[in-house]
């Protein structure tokens, strides 16, 4: 981490959560000369971040809470978590959307940052099992009208998840008779070992309808998922086309990102320039 006295307090928190998770845990004086800020600041951070429950005080520091392969966050707490990666990422992802696509949406908080940045994007298809995603282009609707160019929403049925996806029997027949362009999909969890997974298993099977509708799938996912391994896997990484994250991703994870999914995009990264001699 770099010292910086004028780092946002997102920001900060940010850097701090991933050192933590990187090291296994913080102390706090180590924190106040690495950010260059004062003791209560950092504290005040410490608070937040417990507050959101993704890391444990204890004497002097902080250390990540570890969490069962079941436990499934509510959407409102992942909502508070790494928002300018999710923006990032949503941004990225819908400039690759041409208009008058067929796409599916998955559940999740990157998917409902990515809807908000297609709502300028013509004549969309958007199949979605997240009442979070539906209500985007509803309220939208609702504010500009049956315009030309307004997106067709289809929301599938099934039971609500905590994370507010429709998941189950209703949701995967609903599903199962479609087929789309692309499925952007947000994932709990992403690593070589287990591929995509999820602490739900009915998600789990509604997401595998999901991948096996789409002709081309693009998970959505900031660096704090990568290692990360939910409950039931439903996706091996050979069946992603498209890995869009963001810049918080260590070295290390982007050398076997690189080496396992060739389609990387790091958001608010430039692509290399082409040398014209090379043509």
């Amino acid at each position: 981490m770099t010292e910086n006295q004028n780092l946002l307090a997102e920001q900060r928190r940010a850097l701090i959560l991933d050192e933590v998770r990187r090291r296994g845990g913080v102390r706090v004086n180590e924190l106040t000369r690495r950010l260059n800020v004062s003791d209560m600041t950092v504290r005040r951070d410490l608070d937040a971040l417990a507050r959101q429950g993704v890391v444990e005080k204890v004497h002097g520091g902080a250390v990540p809470v570890v969490e069962a392969r079941t436990h499934e966050p509510g959407f409102e707490a992942k909502s508070a978590l790494e928002l300018s990666a999710k923006e990032d990422i949503a941004r990225a992802a819908a400039a690759t959307v041409a208009p008058g696509s067929a796409i599916a949406l998955s559940g999740g908080t990157t998917t409902y940052a990515l809807a908000r940045h297609l709502l300028d994007v013509p004549d969309l298809t958007v199949v979605t099992n997240s009442v979070r995603v539906a209500d985007v282009f509803h309220s939208a609707r609702q504010a500009g009208g049956d315009g030309a160019g307004a997106a067709t929403v289809v929301l599938t049925g099934g039971v609500r998840t905590p994370s507010d996806s429709l998941v189950g029997p209703v949701a995967d027949r609903a599903i199962g008779s479609l087929h789309f362009d692309v499925l952007f999909l947000g994932v709990h969890g992403i690593s070589v070992e287990a591929g995509l997974s999820t602490p739900n298993l009915a998600e789990a099977e509604t997401n595998r309808r999901l991948v096996g509708s789409a002709r081309r799938v693009v998970v959505v996912a900031d660096h704090t998922k990568w290692g990360t391994v939910g409950l039931s896997s439903f996706a091996s990484l050979d069946q992603v086309d498209s890995f869009v994250t963001d810049q918080g991703v260590s070295a290390a994870a982007r050398e076997e990102m690189t080496e396992h999914l060739p389609g990387l995009v790091v958001a608010g990264e430039q692509a290399p320039a082409v040398d014209p001699d090379d043509n």
